[in-house]
């Protein structure tokens, strides 16, 4: 199996030369690298050997309580000892204050060494920018030093056996009781419901204080105890070694999170954060597919040059088309994500930041996917079989595009929602502009962009064309995307192989009809 290697210097080029992440005034190039390269280290070494041995495994629930594969334990040790849990929370709280935009590189390298594992630990930031926006000052003080010190891990309790997408039909009940809250009801499909890592875990619980609709539900805190409970771990198609669970909550000691009946206002905070997360998700898997694919391919000998001498399989046209595309893939979902997530802190275009994230995650996790399925088809029989790793990385990958909203209910986020007068398409048209610097092919394309725009706002049901202009905005944002890439192509460690890229992904081969 192909060792992994951290894309480090990829994510760096990235930040700096697309996203523009020197325009934020935390932002320290000296500092982004060694935090970069220090979690690389403890990735290679900890993280990603536990991969492969975790998914064969898997997470098993014993006597009520869950135990993650072995090796797991240790390697979380290392990582809330290294204060990487806290890498974004306030120096205040016990965290290192840094920027989530460096957390972002630290997310992806950590999902592409272990998905599973990164999946249990990365609704702590979510979880953090959630108590700093809208709990007590005691909720503060009792959690988030502690969510920072790895000592507690959490989750998001939001899905229920009979609501999925529609949050209306959540049946969970809170109930006042003393000072305090009291939780009934059932949760599905809920990441390191429990696990024998962190000494605590916080679950941040949707649940129906009220009748009145969506305004009838509010968010709580509820820490692990007897009464919230699993009652069992899914068998699922990937993250084998990530314990989905089932979930029961009978009576369970809470806390009101922010103000009652404003519970969906106070959840977003944190599906925000891994909405994008798990667009990063599947640039890491893109990228990590890409990789031992072209490993494989520039080793394997197949076929005969026209001189007729061995030839490797990187040298046949198809296999070649088939690692651009992946490359392009992750180089391009990557820079998506960057570009929103500076957008984000920075907060002067907030309305495009909210358009950003829809496209973000369902390209994103579309392309982990389609990278994965390209390196099962390079590496042939054996990327069928399960030597290589791609299998695992197809199957850990596919949940990308379903979970934290199905695909399908972001792209018809963006035709309804994202189009509105303040919806954030007017900034975006300014991006793909300040992108692409006055390339009359981006202008072009942005001017058709511009007629799709006007046609979905004037039909009467938008639906329907969802997908379809989703596709239209991803293939636009990806153009321009490249155009600065190639422009800044020089500052990359290998120029010729971005800039080849870039003309591939600029100008792809077309029939000459």
């Amino acid at each position: 199996m192909t060792p992994f290697t951290a894309p480090k210097d990829d994510i760096l080029f990235s930040l700096r030369h697309v996203a523009g992440a020197r325009r934020l005034a935390d932002w320290d190039d000296d500092m982004a690298a060694d935090v970069l390269g220090h979690f690389a280290q403890l990735a290679e070494g900890a993280m990603a050997p536990l991969n492969a041995p975790g998914d064969a495994k898997g997470a098993r629930l014993e006597n009520g309580r869950v135990r993650m594969p072995d090796g797991f334990g240790a390697a979380y040790s290392q990582l809330a000892e290294g204060g990487w849990q806290g890498l974004a929370a306030p120096e205040l709280f016990g965290g290192m204050g840094l920027s989530p935009v460096i957390g972002a590189g630290v997310s992806e390298i950590f999902s592409g060494a272990n998905h599973a594992m990164q999946m249990v630990c990365n609704l702590v930031p979510g979880a953090i920018s959630t108590l700093l926006r809208f709990g007590t000052e005691a909720q503060q003080q009792a959690w988030i030093p502690r969510l920072a010190s790895g000592e507690v891990l959490s989750t998001m309790c939001l899905t229920e056996p009979e609501a999925g997408s529609d949050l209306s039909a959540i049946r969970t009940r809170a109930r006042r009781s003393g000072d305090g809250w009291r939780i009934d009801g059932e949760k599905i499909f809920i990441s390191g419901g429990d696990q024998d890592m962190s000494e605590d875990i916080l679950h941040l619980v949707l649940a129906r204080s009220g009748d009145d609709g969506l305004r009838g539900l509010s968010l709580f805190l509820c820490p692990r105890q007897a009464e919230a409970h699993v009652t069992r771990i899914e068998e699922k198609l990937g993250l084998h070694a990530s314990p989905t669970c089932h979930m029961a909550f009978d009576g369970a000691k809470a806390e009101l999170l922010g103000e009652e009946g404003a519970g969906l206002k106070a959840m977003f905070t944190l599906m925000n954060h891994a909405r994008i997360d798990v667009a990063l998700q599947g640039a890491a898997h893109a990228t990590r597919a890409a990789h031992i694919a072209s490993a494989y391919a520039n080793e394997r000998k197949q076929g005969r040059r026209p001189d007729g001498s061995a030839a490797r399989l990187a040298e046949h046209a198809d296999v070649r088309r088939m690692l651009d595309e992946q490359a392009i893939l992750a180089i391009g979902a990557r820079a998506m994500c960057h570009i929103a997530l500076v957008e984000l802190e920075l907060g002067a275009r907030p309305a495009l930041a909210h358009f950003l994230t829809p496209l973000c995650k369902v390209y994103g996790s579309e392309a982990g996917i389609r990278s994965a399925d390209l390196g099962i088809q390079v590496l042939g029989g054996y990327g069928y079989l399960t030597e290589y790793g791609m299998d695992q990385i197809w199957r850990d990958a596919r949940i990308c595009a379903i979970y934290e909203g199905a695909n399908g209910i972001h792209a018809r986020s963006l035709a309804t929602r994202g189009l509105r007068p303040d919806g954030g398409a007017d900034e975006f048209e300014d991006l793909i502009a300040e992108l692409a610097k006055g390339d009359p092919s981006v202008t072009n394309k942005l001017g058709k962009w511009r007629a799709a725009r006007r046609w979905m706002a004037e039909v009467p049901d938008p639906t329907p064309y969802a997908d379809a202009f989703y596709r239209k905005t991803a293939e636009l944002f990806q153009k321009a995307i490249w155009t600065r890439s190639l422009s800044a192509a020089d500052h990359h460690p290998t120029p010729a192989r971005l800039k080849a890229l870039a003309q591939r992904a600029l100008h792809p081969v077309e029939l000459p009809l």
